[in-house]
């Protein structure tokens, strides 16, 4: 049985309104009883998965390959498409060249095994440079070219000839974030934008941690604030097969014996992420 009656109280609890918890009862009513009729009055519809149906989406969705076989191989095949991915480490370890990496690897052709997306580029520290983007790209297309030429494939060849380091860079969308209320704006903005450009493939959020880091002190509301964002980005990576990529500083946790780096943001932002990849040196390997 559906009760209609919710207290006061728990719509405080759960932080919405009494009519968004009437809506919410309303859709779950609908469900349990299979009530066509109820469709009529413009409520949004619950749609039921099966696992199976969930793992086939997941499938048809592909990933985007990082050109690494070891990080590829942990990652299950790249970076999966419409999850969230966060890339943690100590500055110098090479975030921001995965980050890259990865928004110029979503322009592959499909023919080459890639997805022949195009990127979002979300920067807050100032740290995207357009010649290390060159480079990548410039490598990626050389990578095309030799493969299409090796294996003299029409389909191939021609994709390789149209694939070029100035296709690959105005297909990349940058957006220059100074402080967490652009941040913040720019994430509303973003479910349009991506509307508008369905071929986008991965938004990358370079660096999630700075701008509320540096600019905000109270951390009640940073909490809010991170959740809050936690949830669109989600909800992005859902609705528009999208692949969510942030970096992540690391910050000191001192112990009774000894002091540990761990990500920033606190222990509540680490369940944002469906995979945490955390990069660090040893010796002369990453």
């Amino acid at each position: 049985m559906v009760y209609t009656c919710i207290p006061l109280l728990h719509c405080l609890e759960l932080g919405i309104s009494k009519e968004e918890a009437l809506e919410v009862l309303q859709i779950v009513r609908r469900e349990a009883s299979g009530e066509e009729s109820q469709r009529s009055v413009g409520l949004p519809s619950v749609r039921k998965y099966t696992a199976l149906e969930l793992l086939e989406q997941e499938h048809a969705q592909g990933s985007i390959i990082t050109f690494c076989s070891a990080l590829d191989e942990i990652l299950g095949g790249g970076v999966p498409i419409g999850k969230i991915v966060e890339i943690c480490g100590a500055p110098g370890v090479g975030k921001t060249q995965l980050s890259i990496q990865l928004v110029v690897d979503t322009q592959i052709p499909e023919c080459f095994g890639g997805l022949d997306g195009e990127s979002v580029y979300i920067d807050t520290e100032g740290s995207f440079i357009v010649d290390r983007v060159m480079d990548v790209a410039h490598a990626a297309v050389q990578h095309c070219h030799l493969i299409a030429e090796a294996g003299q494939d029409e389909v191939q060849l021609e994709a390789a000839q149209a694939f070029s380091v100035s296709s690959i860079l105005s297909r990349i969308y940058y957006f220059r974030c100074h402080d967490y209320v652009e941040l913040l704006a720019q994430s509303h903005l973003l479910a349009d934008f991506l509307a508008e450009h369905p071929k986008v493939r991965i938004v990358v959020i370079d660096s999630i941690a700075f701008p509320f880091r540096h600019n905000l002190e109270d951390l009640s509301l940073r909490t809010r604030l991170l959740n809050g964002l936690a949830q669109q980005l989600i909800g992005m990576a859902n609705d528009h097969g999208v692949a969510v990529v942030l970096t992540n500083q690391m910050t000191t946790r001192f112990g009774p014996v000894q002091s540990t780096l761990v990500p920033a943001l606190g222990e509540s932002w680490g369940h944002a992420a469906t995979i945490r990849l955390i990069l660090r040196w040893e010796g002369k390997l990453r």
